[in-house]
Order: C-alpha cells, then structure tokens, then sequence
C-alpha cells in the first residue's frame, strides 16, 4: 500500500489558498491527499458543494500559527509527515503585499525572506524533494524595461517587495540545483477581479476598481492617467496554472533557471471603466475617484505591462484569460453565484 500524500498551502487565510484548496477538492486525481492549510489568521476552509462532498473535507487540516516562528514551522512540516505520509508539494503564499512591503521594509524581510527561507529549510531537512511552488510576482522586474517582457529579461526589481521575492526565487533556484527540493517559482500577474476587502498591494485598486462600485462603495484610483495598463490574471486562471504546475514535468525548466511568468492580459485604466460600464452602469463608473499618489505611482509604474507568453502558454501548457471582458463577466457572474 502506497503512502497517503499531503500539500502545503501557507498564506490559507487569504485569496489565492483557498481557491487552490478548492480546484483540488474538486479534481478527483486529488481524493486520496490531505490537504493542510495554514495562515496567522484562521485559514479558510472550502464549503461543501455541488462539486465537493462533506467527506472529502475530512482531509483538510487547518493550522492556525504564526510562520515567521522556527518552532511552529518545524511542527508544520512534522505534521504533514504524520503517519507515514509523503510531503508532495509545498505552496507559498504568505506575505507582506507590495504597499505593506514598502511602507516597513523590516516587516518584509522577516516574512517575505526570513520566514521563507526558514520553511525552505525545514522542507530540504524533513521532506527532501519536495516540490516547492513559490508564489513570486511581475515586481521582480524593474525599469527600463521593453515593450513586451520576455523569458531573457533581467529582473531589476525597483520595490522592496520585488527585491525579497527575487531574492527568494534566487535561493529556491540553488535548492533545486543542489536536490534538495524541486522548485518553481511562478511569478503572478496582478490578480483581478480579487473578491473580498481592499489589500495592502500598491494594485488593490486594480480589483477595487470594478468590486467597490459594483457593492456602491467608491474606489479612489492613485493614478491620474487613464492609459496607464497593468498586466492582469483572473483568481480562477490563476488556480488553474497552479495545478499545472503541480503536475508539471520538473525538466521543462533549467536546473537552475526555475521561474516562470504566469500568463496575463495587459489592461488599461480606461478599459477597466469601460468594463464596468457595461456591467454596471454609467452610475458606478461616478464612484470612480482618481487622486494621485506619487509614492504608489512610483512602484506602479517600475511594473512590466505586458508579456511574451508564447513560451508559458505554447510550451508549458498553460492557460490565459480571453480578455477583460472575461475578468470582469467571470467577477459579475460570481457574484450572481452568491445571490
């Protein structure tokens, strides 16, 4: 008898860990894993539905600790090794957002480097290779930058937030050339249309932009110019690339080059607006306040705007958003879901 097999899921308390949570209790390819999930806060745990049975939540474990702590990470670990289980894969997504990261440098270090680096290694001690899924971001990159970023770009990250995850998709690298874990590190477009409360991202206005006025709540803009695109990536497409990525060939990256850019959509200010527009009505377009902020401009503007994914979608099977139409209907439709 083969031995039961568990993920990881840290930073479970916000977005991105519970949509993953819920793709893989769906996918019966996935019945026979536990699933821990883990955050500061309470982790959230998927419902029953339609889709996934009340007995396939018995295998979901939440586990409430602070993850900056050597005591509770080496406990963590130990616990998805219980009863002879196999650790296969570790996601990372906990952290301090771009803004947070900007405003109090220490905070970041502690966790989106310290913390990191310390669940790294208890992974390499207890489970050596694992594979680890580090959830990065386009703030690697940095200006001056071309048109379209590709695959051969340097990252020269110009935030805080950019510099630590680089620095961790450096260190995840050598883990994996050395054989101590089989790393990924996927770096994420700006996820829109995030559901929920504004964040601590320098590009939370890039959801609230179409969730504020749609609830008839304002949403203020920190950038005066309605050309200005961002590269963007549904919840949904993100949990899918995710899963891919889980089953991913280790080989279809270099041993030592081992990030990959998620595929986005490039989106302007003013097809946001149009967007919801046609959505919602000239009326909420109103609680759209533009006020600039010179500091999140900055950081705003160091962003790539779009990328090559030619390599990410033709070679490493991934998949893409059909547009902004499709970001903000797939938003709306979720909502009715609700009602």
């Amino acid at each position: 008898m083969s031995a039961r097999k568990s993920i990881l899921i840290t930073g479970a308390g916000g977005l991105v860990g519970p949509l993953l949570a819920t793709r893989l209790l769906r996918d019966p390819d996935y019945s026979q894993h536990t699933i821990y999930l883990t955050d500061l806060v309470p982790p959230i745990v998927p419902s029953a539905s339609s889709s996934i049975s009340p007995d396939r939540l018995q295998n979901v474990v939440p586990i409430q600790g602070d993850i900056t702590s050597p005591s509770f990470v080496s406990s963590l670990i130990s616990s998805t090794l219980t009863d002879g289980s196999r650790l296969e894969a570790v996601f990372i997504f906990h952290g301090i957002m771009s803004a947070g990261s900007e405003a109090n440098f220490d905070l970041s270090l502690k966790v989106n480097v310290d913390s990191v680096r310390l669940l790294l290694d208890e992974v390499r001690t207890q489970a050596p290779g694992t594979r680890v899924i580090y959830s990065s971001s386009q703030a690697v990159y940095g200006q001056p930058l071309p048109a379209i970023v590709t695959d051969d770009v340097t990252p020269t990250p110009q935030s805080t937030y950019g510099a630590h995850k680089l620095m961790m998709e450096t260190y995840i690298n050598d883990l994996h050339r050395k054989g101590y874990i089989e790393g990924f590190n996927v770096r994420f477009p700006t996820i829109s249309v995030r559901p929920g409360k504004p964040t601590a991202a320098a590009s939370s206005f890039l959801s609230g932009i179409i969730r504020e006025p749609l609830a008839g709540k304002e949403c203020v803009v920190p950038i005066e110019d309605r050309s200005f695109r961002s590269y963007l990536s549904s919840p949904s497409t993100i949990a899918e690339n995710l899963v891919r990525v889980l089953e991913m060939d280790s080989d279809k990256l270099p041993e030592h080059r081992r990030s990959v850019n998620f595929p986005g959509i490039s989106v302007s200010v003013q097809e946001l607006l149009d967007a919801l527009e046609k959505y919602g009505g000239k009326d909420k377009v109103g609680l759209v306040k533009e006020k600039r902020d010179e500091g999140l401009e900055k950081v705003l503007r160091s962003w790539p705007t779009d990328f090559d994914t030619s390599r990410a979608v033709g070679e490493l099977g991934l998949v893409v958003d059909g547009g902004v139409d499709g970001l903000v209907g797939g938003y709306v439709e979720s909502l009715k879901r609700m009602e």
